[in-house]
């Protein structure tokens, strides 16, 4: 951050953070109220998330603030998108170092950006002093019954993930490089990095995929983890075929030249949606795909037999030895785990 300038707490939140992604006539009330007053619509359900990100495990400190904006409200977002909401309305708790306006001006045209697209209004939160931390609550409507949970996946469905996997894993690991070489300069794909730091949020295709899809959550702390969560909720098990793991080139050059499949696998950040879909249905959801140019693909199937299965790439099973043993999602409390979230 740059050297604080003389606001006060008030000051910065009616200067930067007012009046916040699109106006909506269901906000009676918004910031500058002890509460937010809103409108839900009948017939529709209230979906609720909340994340935290916290500088230094979430991202780095000097993250563009333009970038961190985006990412703090994209990342609730996927949320959304994995339960088949439409978005409506945010809350931020951010706690700032130091009362920096320029820094703060940056972060909020980020998020306000990203809203505006989405048609989300920010309608209050707080401002607090502290090592820079951000919690987003963002929240949305979708039909009642209509949401798509981590609970409907049945024996015989498809498994699809859509986007890529493992970008976000790999510019993590470029910039981590970067930090710590002494000599020559780590390259940095601009493409990666743009992953990891404006992640896009899958909310058009989880609108779609209501009616369609048994099952859905977003990829946050890696495939394996999040598809694991799904599998516990469903009381099922998954057969995943190596590959078939939608890979972009950057990220399948260095699985195929340095047998990295913890990047597709494990590592977190993508926000891609991994949801299950019934057979008789998967035309449908490639055509919805294809119509709103988000690839999607079919990676297994669901089973009886709980557990997840890696399929090698000769269709037999795949047991990960010592030089694999990074295979699992990123946990805060996990000693040995590394920031992606």
């Amino acid at each position: 951050m740059t050297p604080p300038t003389p606001q006060g707490e008030f000051a910065l939140i009616r200067n930067s953070l007012t009046g916040l992604g699109a106006p909506r006539a269901d906000v009676v009330t918004d910031v500058g109220d002890d509460c937010a007053i809103t409108r839900v619509p009948p017939g529709l359900e209230l979906a609720m998330s909340i994340d935290t990100l916290v500088s230094g495990i979430h991202f780095f400190p000097d993250c563009d603030p333009a970038s961190l904006g985006h990412k703090s409200l994209a990342v609730g977002l996927s949320d959304l998108a994995a339960v088949g909401a439409e978005p409506a309305w945010a809350t931020l708790a951010l706690t700032l170092p130091q009362a920096d306006a320029s820094w703060l001006n940056s972060f909020a045209e980020g998020l306000h950006q990203l809203a505006c697209y989405h048609r989300l209004r920010l309608i209050g939160g707080d401002l607090t002093r502290g090592p820079l931390s951000i919690s987003f609550q963002v929240m949305g409507f979708v039909a009642a019954g209509q949401g798509i949970l981590r609970s409907g996946a049945k024996p015989g469905d498809a498994i699809l993930v859509s986007g890529h996997l493992g970008d976000a894993g790999l510019a993590l690991q470029q910039l981590l490089s970067a930090q710590s070489a002494s000599h020559s300069p780590i390259t940095i794909d601009p493409r990666v990095r743009a992953r990891l730091e404006r992640p896009t949020p899958r909310v058009e295709l989880g609108l779609n995929l209501r009616g369609l899809a048994s099952a859905a959550i977003d990829i946050s702390d890696g495939l394996l983890a999040d598809l694991g969560h799904l599998l516990e909720q469903s009381q099922c098990g998954a057969d995943i075929e190596c590959k078939r793991l939608p890979l972009s080139d950057a990220v399948a050059a260095v699985v195929h030249q340095q047998d990295q499949w913890s990047l597709p696998l494990s590592s977190g950040d993508d926000y891609e949606l991994c949801f299950t879909v019934p057979r008789d249905k998967l035309a449908a959801v490639h055509e919805i795909a294809a119509a709103i140019a988000c690839p999607v693909t079919v990676i297994g199937s669901i089973t009886d037999q709980h557990g997840i299965r890696l399929l090698a790439e000769d269709g037999q099973p795949w047991h990960p030895d010592a030089q694999h043993a990074e295979l699992t999602g990123f946990d805060h409390f996990r000693p040995s785990s590394s920031a992606s979230d």
